[in-house]
Formats: structure tokens, sequence, C-alpha cells
């Protein structure tokens, strides 16, 4: 079975674009576009890997991923930040303190993402969750 990718950005047309990447490479992708939403379909929908914005209104992804991390039925669901936060720090932030499985800054390139997509869920069928 195809392994399921939530797509989280404010941003419907990057939202379309990563969706078409990801669906050309086999996978069935679901898509929301707040923090609020992206809660929602996490715990509905259980998927595999969420790629989230961080920047987005109300709930940001910053927000988003602490809440998936202090919940026992979805804490171990890998999170990577698709952003456009370049600095080291924001990085640094995500992956070390928040513990996100990646960090891809935009723009990126298809083969960017898939090769990111692949790795982390490779690390997930291995059993570190990327984490």
């Amino acid at each position: 079975m195809a392994e399921k990718i939530l797509v989280v950005d404010d941003d419907r047309e990057m939202v379309e674009l990563i969706q078409l990447f990801l669906s050309n490479a086999g996978f069935v992708t679901i898509s929301a576009f707040s923090g609020e939403e992206a809660l929602e379909k996490t715990f509905k929908e259980k998927p595999d890997l969420i790629l989230l914005d961080i920047m987005m209104p109300k709930i940001d992804g910053w927000e988003v991923l602490r809440r998936i991390k202090n919940d026992p039925e979805v804490q171990n669901t890998p999170v990577a930040f698709i952003t456009a936060r370049t600095q080291n720090i924001d990085k640094m932030i995500g992956l070390s303190v928040m513990k996100a499985a990646g960090y891809i800054t935009k723009p990126f390139s298809k083969q960017e993402l898939l090769t990111e997509v692949r790795r982390i869920l490779d690390e997930r069928r291995r059993g570190s969750g990327g984490q």
C-alpha cells in the first residue's frame, strides 16, 4: 500500500505542487491549509509523514509540531518542515530542539523533496522514526 503524506501549507499553489511531485512518485497525499486543519487531519488520517510549513497564521508549524510530539496517539509520526526560513538557527531549532525528521528550504527541487521524503520514510520503516 502506498504511503500517505500530509502536506501542510497556507499557500495552495505550494501544496498543489508538492502533491503533484509526490503523487507522480506513487505516494498518496492529503492536504491541509492551516495549523488547525493539519492537527485535525493528523489524528483522522494517521499519515506516514507530515510535510509542514512553519509560517502560517494562527497556529504556526512550530506549534503544530509541539502538539504532535506531546500527544501519544501521533507523537511518532515523522514531521519534516518545508519552509522559506533559511537561517541556520531556524534549521537547528527545527532539527535539534523540535526534533523534526527533516528540514527542506524553499525553493527546492523535485529531486531534493523526493530524496528527503524517501530518506525519512526509510528511517521510519527501519524503526528509528526519523527522530
